[in-house]
């Protein structure tokens, strides 16, 4: 198992732009997990997509329009979801936000 770092504090992990123009920061991971974190503006959009990895959400700031395989709900902060491995999903920002996702395995696209 590769462990970069085992704690993050807050702010110490730079934002870096998404190509949606959201943003996001990768805090912790290891080769198993990964936590990151994302902003959005409001009436910001994570397009519909699907990956492999398994990934939970937890909305910790704002409210978010939130799509798990053709399923739509609105959660605000507290909420979370969690999306099995290849279902399309995405989110639409209805106010500023942020969202924290974990994955497994770790999002090697999210490295470097």
């Amino acid at each position: 198992m590769t462990v970069t770092k085992i704690f993050s504090y807050a702010g110490e992990a730079a934002w870096t732009p998404t190509q949606d123009g959201n943003r996001r920061r990768v805090l912790v991971h290891t080769d198993e997990l990964m936590m990151v974190e994302f902003g959005f503006d409001k009436g910001g959009v994570g397009a519909l997509h699907s990956h492999p990895h398994v990934q939970a959400s937890y909305v910790a700031e704002g409210r978010f329009e939130v799509t798990v395989d053709g399923r739509t709900e609105v959660l605000e902060a507290g909420s979370s979801f969690i999306v099995p491995s290849n279902l399309l999903h995405g989110v639409r920002a209805l106010e500023a936000g942020r969202l924290v996702d974990s994955f497994t395995p770790h999002r090697a696209d999210f490295l470097g």
